[in-house]
């Protein structure tokens, strides 16, 4: 891509242009309804701070600089700078982390585990977001129509409910509208703020660093707890980093630039004009700073918005849950494609139908934006805290930076974000420890799975028979062959599946043609189709096949056999190959490994995982399973 003028790169390109309009649509959904509800809670009468213009220009104060601290500098600058084969996320930067790291040694452990804990506390995101945002939108009803007001929860649980009941159709076309919403969205935000500015401009004063700095030291332990409120503007700016692989950094930074940061400014700062001049508007200063004819339409973009917020943060779940698979965190789950076009677009339904459960319990429980604030915010500043120290192995390990640079940058992002994760640390009483149970068990699912995925393969491992020899001695005393095509889906291509050991004792045949396919997962995003297949001939018709995949990709039998064709002329005629699978049942024994009750756990999540028949799209009926018990 050619390094020209911002404001040429924007407009020559109408795909660039379109990237643009779909990042806004997608990336900054979460980021850009804080203001529905932040200001109003940095106010909360719980923190003690009494209403005042100089607290009204600190914490606004606050807001600028840590939006542009945290966004602008950390995310937009240095840490998309870290992307995996142009992908971002926890995920895909423990993985890049992980490259320099030797695979069995702590670092690399403590490495992976502080990724799968930053990843895991993305659900407890994926749950609140979805609630507080609809709910927050929602609630101008009180102030539009206040005769409605008992409909607030009922109204935003319909939302919701239809919202997960629209995903297994999937969202391409809703999706074309997301951008353009979300533009008009942003330029009324804008629009909101300059229209309150007008009466006192003075507010924008507050750019200075010195009234924040001034907040914090007067009302020192009440500034701590007001910093959890003020990190409410930051939510969603992860996002920026996740969602790099679908539209690329230079439309992310573009736009946040030149449209999502100016217009959320605004808003902040208009919102602060408005309290100046009306303090009694902090009950809900966003919907206040509003004219009263504009009220219920501004209710309906505002639902619309939130909606898109939540639709990119379920959608987000469903691409963490299936890169989760891939690297062997999560059991096998039914994943389905929702567009023939965009293979990032799937629908999971176990994840839906959980997080939708989840996300009608929190409404239900907590009620209103203000008691869902106190939960909100944990999460994302645990991910965060991990970002920066994995970024800065990134740069230390993989870029090369100078230490003392590395350490500089490092330490500046980690004083930031320690001191926004102590201040939410306060809300845990108060709700925080929702997300962080939430994430707590799924990590500790996630580390079970992988734990016990160990010590099913150690097990396989000391039992096995070296592949190449058993062949070789088969091969000179063959059964009987018959014709067709036998493939063997198995996870180690060094030692004889289990389906092949029961094929030849129970059946007692040879196929004329036999292929061992084994899937192996890098560490990358995505594998070229040219650098996919390897393929290994043992004579006699044997084959090994080996088809490489990228964490965020889901293998695809078929899509291997017609690219094997295509690579190597290996031709497969589906009527005449039977796939052999072998299904194990773990048996949770004494033998050293993990405890007892986390074995049974394990069995029970194997035992409930998806068919791998299903998982790897293959046709039900040539499938044959073999099963067979591991003690683990």
């Amino acid at each position: 891509m050619t390094q020209t003028a911002t404001s040429h790169y924007f407009v020559e390109s109408p795909s660039k242009r379109a990237l643009v309009i779909g990042a806004i649509g997608v990336v900054f959904g979460d980021i850009g309804t804080s203001p529905l509800y932040s200001l109003k809670e940095c106010f909360s009468t719980e923190h003690g701070i009494p209403f005042s213009s100089d607290a009204v220009m600190g914490i606004i104060s606050l807001l600028f600089w840590a939006m542009t601290i945290v966004v602008s500098i950390k995310y937009v600058m240095f840490v998309m700078r870290a992307d995996n084969d142009g992908e971002g996320g926890v995920l895909a930067l423990m993985a890049l982390a992980l490259r320099t790291a030797s695979p069995r040694s702590r670092t690399a452990k403590m490495l992976m585990m502080l990724g799968i804990f930053g990843a895991c506390m993305f659900y407890g995101d994926a749950v609140i977001t979805p609630a507080i945002s609809v709910l927050s939108a929602v609630e101008g009803l009180e102030i539009a129509a206040p005769g409605l007001s008992h409909f607030v929860i009922p109204i935003t649980l319909v939302i919701l409910v239809a919202l997960f009941m629209i995903q297994r159709s999937g969202t391409s076309a809703v999706g074309k509208l997301f951008g353009p919403i979300m533009i008009v969205w942003f330029l009324a935000l804008g629009a909101l703020g300059v229209y309150n500015l007008i009466g006192v401009p003075s507010v924008l004063l507050a750019v200075n660093p010195l009234y924040g700095v001034r907040f914090l030291t007067e009302h020192s332990l009440q500034a701590f707890i007001v910093l959890g409120s003020v990190f409410l503007v930051l939510t969603g700016a992860e996002a920026l980093y996740v969602d790099m692989g679908h539209f690329g950094r230079r439309p992310i930074r573009f736009a946040w630039f030149a449209l999502v940061m100016p217009c959320l400014m605004l808003n902040y700062f208009g919102q602060g004009a408005m309290l100046l001049q009306n303090p009694d508007a902090i009950s809900n200063p966003f919907y206040l700073m509003v004219p009263q004819a504009l009220l219920l339409p501004m209710v309906l973009l505002a639902t619309c918005a939130t909606v898109i917020a939540s639709q990119a943060v379920i959608s987000g779940a469903f691409s963490l849950t299936s890169q989760a698979i891939q690297l062997g965190f999560v059991p096998r789950m039914r994943i389905r494609y929702t567009s023939a076009a965009e293979i990032g677009q799937i629908y999971l339904p176990v994840i839906n139908w959980i997080l939708l459960v989840l996300v009608v319990a929190v409404v239900v429980a907590f009620k209103k934006s203000d008691n869902l604030a106190a939960a909100y915010g944990i999460a994302v500043t645990t991910t965060m805290v991990i970002t920066t120290f994995l970024a800065a192995v990134v740069m230390r390990n993989v870029w090369k930076w100078n230490p003392v640079l590395v350490t500089l940058i490092g330490v500046s992002f980690l004083l930031v974000d320690l001191a926004f994760f102590s201040a939410n640390l306060l809300k845990v009483a108060e709700g925080g420890w929702f997300p962080l149970l939430m994430g707590g068990t799924a990590f500790f699912l996630l580390m079970t799975w992988h734990s016990g995925r160990k010590l099913l393969r150690a097990r396989s491992l000391e039992d096995g028979i070296p592949l190449e020899p058993f062949i070789g001695g088969l091969l000179a005393h063959p059964p009987h062959r018959v014709e067709g095509t036998a493939v063997f889906l198995t996870g180690n291509t060094e030692s004889v599946p289990v389906s092949l050991l029961h094929n030849l004792k129970h059946n007692r045949v040879l196929h004329e043609r036999v292929v061992f396919l084994s899937f192996v997962t890098r560490d990358v995003p995505y594998v070229d189709d040219d650098h996919r297949l390897t393929c290994k001939d043992l004579s006699g018709g044997v084959f090994i096949l080996k088809s490489e995949y990228g964490f965020k990709e889901t293998p695809d039998v078929q899509r291997v056999l017609d690219l094997a064709h295509r690579k190597l002329g290996m031709q497969f005629e589906l009527m005449e190959t039977s796939f052999f699978i072998a299904r194990e049942s773990v048996i949770p024994s004494k033998l050293p490994g993990m405890s007892m009750w986390r074995e049974s756990l394990f069995a029970w999540m194997h035992q409930n995982g998806a068919k791998p028949s299903d998982f790897f799209q293959i046709p039900a009926n040539r499938v044959v399973e073999l099963g067979t018990k591991v003690e683990i």
